[in-house]
């Protein structure tokens, strides 16, 4: 009795609740502030008066007419009146020997259908079942605003095979906020903890889990889900919007818009733009805004910030009705170590390693998850299919993976732990990195897993069965930053440094590549795109069209930060909304016409995105020209019957015009000038070929036909070959 009261028991189960006993059916219960407590049958009946043990509420009584099994309900009384519940330790277990074996096992494919806060019927009656991995804890109880905070009234019974304590909670609703008060192996409470496993969380800076339901959401989403299953996705147009949600744009006062704001705003000018895909920054919930969600603690809550569960549902439901395709940022590599997260959960290093040398990251001061360990690989497996089985999420974009791939990464000698043989690979997180992508492929064919690595390790986008990690596509940091460095060359110097345009070719058919210009290249005194050009008002938008233009022709699928489709001229700034007001400026407001323009050519000229991530697909036209800063290459479909018209294309990245540009080309006849980044629209002096060039059957450049072009100043022109 008084191990219950200290909430010290180590089987509060085997105390509290309907017992056998030598002298007939027992009831045991802990009720606080409790001066009587009789037990009710179903139908109101008072069974037994129980007797008062404890001054602080324990009762125990003889109860002749109950059987075991049988429902009944407590009737409490003190001086300020009376109330009803029914017994949480009347109730049999929840989960059962299946659970624990594949959970033991580290094979259950999704952990949060049964770990975690889940509103069910059991035994008849409504309520939460609240169930939690700590294998280590002396004991575990639930708390939250339903009993006073008070670990005393919900101790938990564990499921000593695997670790894992459960406990259901009668009459307990939605909205419910709570915590896991736990007691750690050498007796020490500790921190309360927010469930590992939450589906909703309060507002930052309260930091407790809150009971969801995600399991009656309503989508009209059919139709989308089909689509994306369909064909390659290597050969479907890929345009990417990358957004930070709470800084996009902001409401009255500068509150966060919810979820159903953001869908209202964000979704038909993404479309306008002619986006094929949103990737959405981490949504997951996380205690501090700076890390712009990259150190999650509630990796299965949409963050509070914008609302609820459903509300991000519905933005989800809106965006594939309206044809876009979502993706999210998951963050599998490390995790804060806030005191509510989930470190050092149960006493000891449950999810991370216990020596920092293998579980602590020194460039974020972060814990590292123990991949070794089963059940945390299960859980963070089971949380990638959780946004696609409850959300309809459209893929993942996994950060920090080089981070994942080396044991000594961003560690000097002595600060990392070679394997037994010496090597350095992270055997155990590349397990895991193939078999959630494998899963992922598997169960929700068309969805789609993107890797931000950025390091030389072969077959990142390889299948498994070739010895690949399995992701779809891998962010192309090397493009991104040799093209960058280049653009930022007052445009006298870039002759001597031509290779950097030109670079990528080289291995540009050794991953399948997503050309990034993400938020990382706009942050931390590195200024926005527009920034980093090079000259005066004229040419630093001259030089970012001519570069926005030579970026979408280029093979591999597009991804844009929010803010630089109009050319946003401060670095961004997460704590503030994007500067709207430049779209009132001519030159703004012209690139953000180029880059709809962009995406429409990309996306319904075939020869643009059919070959992205194949050599078919591209051919160089003139790739040596280093004294006039000229490119000129060939977008290709394919070489069968079907195969669409092939593009030309020519970028030239010095402020001067070229007339009379000689560029060989594969057919002779009207070639149709179908975009030029110098055109008035988008803010260009208009220079161009009067909208179509001639070719000749005269050979050039290894090619039968050729034609004389000319070529605006900072400019990239596409021409397609017109059979008609």
């Amino acid at each position: 009795m008084n191990a219950i009261i200290a909430a010290r028991h180590g089987d509060p189960f085997g105390i509290l609740g309907v017992h056998r006993t030598d002298a007939g059916i027992a009831v045991r219960a802990f009720v606080p502030h409790a001066d009587t407590l009789d037990v009710l049958s179903t139908g109101g009946d008072v069974l037994a008066g129980l007797t008062k043990k404890h001054e602080y509420g324990f009762f125990e009584g003889l109860v002749p007419d109950l059987e075991l099994g049988a429902l009944y309900k407590l009737r409490a009384r003190n001086g300020g009146g009376a109330w009803e519940i029914y017994d949480p330790y009347r109730f049999a277990p929840v989960l059962g020997p299946l659970d624990d074996y594949l959970l033991a096992e580290g094979t259950h494919q999704r952990v949060y259908e049964r770990l975690g806060a889940h509103l069910l019927t059991h035994e008849g009656v409504a309520g939460v079942h609240f169930a939690v991995w700590a294998p280590n804890a002396q004991r575990v109880a639930v708390v939250g605003d339903f009993n006073g905070w008070d670990g005393r009234r919900h101790q938990m019974r564990k499921r000593v095979g695997v670790g894992v304590w459960e406990i259901f909670a009668p009459e307990l609703g939605e909205g419910a906020a709570y915590k896991y008060e736990i007691v750690g192996p050498g007796g020490e409470l500790l921190p309360l903890k927010a469930d590992p496993i939450g589906f909703s969380a309060e507002m930052r800076p309260a930091n407790s889990s809150v009971t969801a339901r995600v399991d009656n959401f309503v989508w009209d989403d059919g139709a989308h889900l089909a689509a994306r299953a369909q064909g390659d996705p290597r050969r479907k147009p890929m345009s990417i919007y990358e957004v930070h949600l709470g800084s996009w744009q902001r409401g009255e006062g500068g509150r966060f818009l919810t979820y159903d704001e953001i869908a209202d705003r964000l979704i038909p000018y993404v479309c306008d733009l002619g986006f094929t895909h949103i990737e959405l920054m981490p949504i997951t919930e996380h205690p501090l805004d700076i890390s712009w969600g990259y150190q999650p603690v509630g990796l299965f809550a949409p963050t509070r910030r914008f609302g609820d569960p459903a509300g991000f549902a519905r933005f989800m439901d809106l965006a594939h009705r309206a044809g876009l395709s979502v993706l999210l940022d998951w963050v599998p590599a490390h995790f804060p170590t806030d005191l509510h997260g989930l470190a050092r959960f149960d006493g000891t290093a449950l999810y991370e390693h216990e020596d920092p040398r293998r579980g602590f990251h020194p460039d974020w001061n972060t814990a590292i998850y123990n991949f070794s360990r089963h059940e945390v690989s299960a859980t963070l497996v089971s949380n990638a299919m959780y946004w696609f089985d409850v959300y309809h999420l459209d893929g993942l974009r996994v950060d920090a993976v080089a981070s994942m791939l080396y044991l000594d990464y961003s560690r000097k000698a002595g600060e990392w732990i070679p394997n037994e043989d010496g090597s350095r690979e992270n055997r155990e997180s590349v397990a895991f990195l193939r078999r959630v992508n494998q899963l992922s492929y598997s169960v929700h064919p068309g969805t789609t897993m993107i890797a931000e690595e950025s390091t030389a390790w072969p077959g990142v986008s390889a299948p498994t069965y070739v010895g690949g990690l399995g992701f779809g596509f891998k962010w192309n940091m090397g493009w991104m930053h040799d093209t960058l460095d280049y653009m930022a060359l007052e445009p006298i110097y870039r002759q001597w440094h031509h290779n950097r345009m030109t670079f990528g070719q080289v291995y540009a058919y050794t991953e399948n590549f997503v050309l990034p210009l993400s938020h990382d290249e706009v942050v931390h005194g590195k200024g926005s795109i527009l920034g980093k050009m090079p000259g005066d008002e004229w040419q630093r938008f001259a030089n970012l069209r001519a570069y926005y233009g030579f970026m979408w022709a280029q093979p591999g699928k597009k991804l844009l930060f929010m803010g630089q489709e109009f050319a946003q001229a401060r670095e961004w700034n997460a704590e503030a909304a994007l500067d709207w007001w430049l779209l009132d400026t001519p030159f703004h407001a012209g690139v953000k016409r180029l880059v709809s323009r962009l995406n429409h050519v990309y996306r319904h000229h075939l020869a643009m995105h059919r070959r992205d991530c194949e050599p078919e697909g591209f051919r160089w036209i003139v790739g040596d020209d280093s004294a006039q800063s000229v490119f000129a290459w060939l977008r290709l479909g394919g070489s069968d019957d079907q195969s669409p018209p092939p593009i030309a294309v020519v970028a030239h990245f010095t402020p001067v015009v070229r007339h009379g540009y000689r560029i060989g080309l594969p057919q002779a006849g009207r070639w149709r000038e179908i975009l030029n980044t110098d055109a008035a629209e988008f803010g260009g002096g208009n220079i161009g070929n009067s909208g179509y060039i001639w070719a000749e059957d005269v050979p050039s450049h290894g090619l039968p036909a050729s034609a004389s072009i000319t070529i605006p100043p900072l400019g990239t022109v596409y021409f397609e070959y017109d059979p008609e």
